[in-house]
């Protein structure tokens, strides 16, 4: 881990908010919300803001690129990404493009994440079947990387049409647009990763943080096999911060309970109970309490894996925006400082037991 080039980002899917008296407000105020929650973001000197693409009525934001196409022209140095670019049910042609669209915008400051995403509204929507869920990720993704060269791309595969010393544009001034891949933990998952020289990003959203760190050795082990210079991984988990773990609590349960009782109840897990949600904040990945009780979280699950970001995703189901802005506001100017703080303290430690 690299302390002095630790990077601290914001994530949203766009969750569906309502309004400080508890009614829900359309997806366009939403939309607009995110904006302005990007633009703090940006002030207050945070890294990155990634922006989740879902099809669903609990989520505004079908199309993250447009959404980042806005916030570029409002920001002046956060890096804009997505979290994730649904590859397998897009065109990595037009994903490319998109992209190199908001780089323009925002003078360099694009990013994408792909990943397979964990609904699958998006297959029946734009014609793809599921079955071909793994096909479709694994040959998008190559051929994404062969565009992000910025070369003419010759390339072949059996989900959709070849292409043959294609040039694609617009080309980006700096020539390159960074991508990571973002995974929920399985090992071929990180190997492809490292075997396409991307950055990797752990989507941790229960347990303790440190059972995702074989993930973390396997990918910079197979980097090495690979040839591949060493990159930075990140982490991505959920929370919500308060000037006092109860308020934290009362403020984020109601809008989790619908949120994952919404999703537990279309997969089948069941009702999520206060106790596994309470047990979570206590023991696992879930980051809700004060600056002090997030930072120190944060700062063990980066420690664990060796990650050198932590993007928290800050909105977990309908809550209000000016509660979303507070607990922002706590992040970059109290949380992210204090992370620092641990970490820089932990190795100091270290260096002295070392002497």
């Amino acid at each position: 881990m690299d302390l002095d080039n630790l990077k601290f980002g914001l994530d949203t899917f766009g969750d569906t908010q309502n309004d400080d008296s508890g009614a829900p407000i359309s997806a366009a105020a939403t939309i607009r919300n995110v904006v302005e929650q990007a633009v703090l973001a940006d002030q207050l000197g945070l890294d990155h803001f990634s922006i989740g693409e879902h099809h669903r009525d609990d989520f505004a934001i079908s199309s993250p690129d447009t959404v980042l196409a806005g916030i570029a022209t409002r920001t002046k140095q956060i890096t804009l990404g997505t979290g994730v670019t649904v590859l397998s049910s897009d065109d990595p042609v037009r994903v490319y493009q998109r992209f190199a669209t908001i780089d323009a915008l925002s003078n360099g400051r694009a990013e994408i994440t792909a990943g397979r995403g964990s609904f699958i509204e998006s297959f029946p929507l734009f014609g793809y079947e599921l079955s071909d869920y793994g096909a479709l990720f694994e040959e998008k993704l190559e051929l994404l990387v062969e565009i992000l060269k910025e070369n003419a791309v010759t390339w072949s595969g059996t989900m959709r049409a070849p292409l043959v010393n294609q040039e694609i544009y617009p080309k980006t001034e700096r020539g390159s647009i960074p991508l990571r891949v973002g995974v929920g933990g399985t090992p071929e998952s990180v190997v492809r990763a490292a075997r396409l020289n991307a950055k990797l990003a752990i989507a941790i959203i229960g347990g303790d943080p440190a059972r995702f760190a074989p993930f973390a050795d396997l990918y910079r082990s197979s980097m090495n096999e690979f040839g591949h210079p060493i990159r930075p991984i990140s982490i991505h988990s959920p929370g919500h911060i308060a000037a006092s773990q109860e308020i934290a609590i009362e403020e984020l349960w109601p809008h989790y309970q619908v949120m994952f009782g919404r999703i537990g109840r279309e997969r089948g897990w069941g009702q999520v109970t206060k106790e596994h949600f309470i047990n979570e904040v206590k023991y696992g990945s879930f980051y809700v309490g004060t600056p002090e009780q997030v930072a120190r979280k944060i700062a063990y699950a980066m420690k664990s894996i060796g990650a050198e970001r932590f993007d928290f995703k800050y909105s977990n189901g309908p809550m209000a925006h000016s509660k979303l802005m507070n607990s922002i506001e706590l992040y970059a100017t109290q949380v992210v400082p204090m992370v620092k703080e641990i970490l820089s303290a932990d190795r100091a430690a270290s260096s002295a037991s070392a002497r």
